[in-house]
């Protein structure tokens, strides 16, 4: 009896140093994408929901990185003209060249929206722009639903999640809560290959 307890408490602490490196690898990883402002795509695609996200990607597109400008997990009801004002986008190039989807809830939706785009589109490379915490699962989904598309990521850094983040419960509970999700989602479609 004591041999079993000692070897589960032995396979309990590996599991958590595992998940600790992990977490270690994954928060620097985060933090330190290169930033590839120059490189062209055939389409930039922004996932909503975070702050800055469709006014970084509207500005790459107006610097003519992308022909097409796809945000995907628009409410069903918003226009485009409602968009650029709570974004307080000014301008616009080519607007009739930005697509937006309606149909994603989630990032995992969001993944499924960005597919059916690629497709239709013709699509070889995206730019993906996204909150830097939910860049690696954004980009695992993504590519386990069109595994021929490359993919640039450009994060969006927000001043809501604090660069001490080990130091503010709500910033760590975003980045570990993300970190769960990532692995889950890489395993996930590791499995499903």
């Amino acid at each position: 009896m004591m041999r079993a307890k000692f070897l589960f408490l032995i396979w309990a602490y590996f599991l958590f140093l595992l998940w600790l490196g992990g977490f270690i690898i994954f928060q620097q990883y985060i933090r330190k994408y290169p930033i590839d402002e120059t490189t062209k795509t055939d389409a930039i695609v922004v996932l909503t929901g975070g702050k800055n996200r469709i006014f970084e990607a509207v500005k790459l597109y107006n610097m003519g990185l992308a022909h097409i400008l796809f945000i995907s997990g628009v409410d069903p009801h918003v226009r485009f003209e409602e968009l650029k004002a709570q974004n307080k986008l000014l301008e616009v190039k080519f607007a009739e060249n930005v697509l937006l989807g309606k149909e994603a809830t989630n990032t995992i939706e969001n993944a499924i929206e960005v597919g059916e785009m690629v497709r239709r589109h013709h699509v070889k490379s995206i730019r993906l722009v996204t909150s830097y915490y939910h860049m690696p699962r954004s980009a695992s989904e993504i590519l386990a639903r069109t595994p021929d598309v490359v993919i640039i990521e450009h994060p969006v850094y927000s001043k809501n999640v604090s660069k001490r983040w080990w130091k503010r419960p709500k910033s760590f509970y975003l980045i570990a809560s993300e970190y769960h999700k990532f692995i889950f989602a890489y395993l996930k479609n590791l499995i499903l290959k």
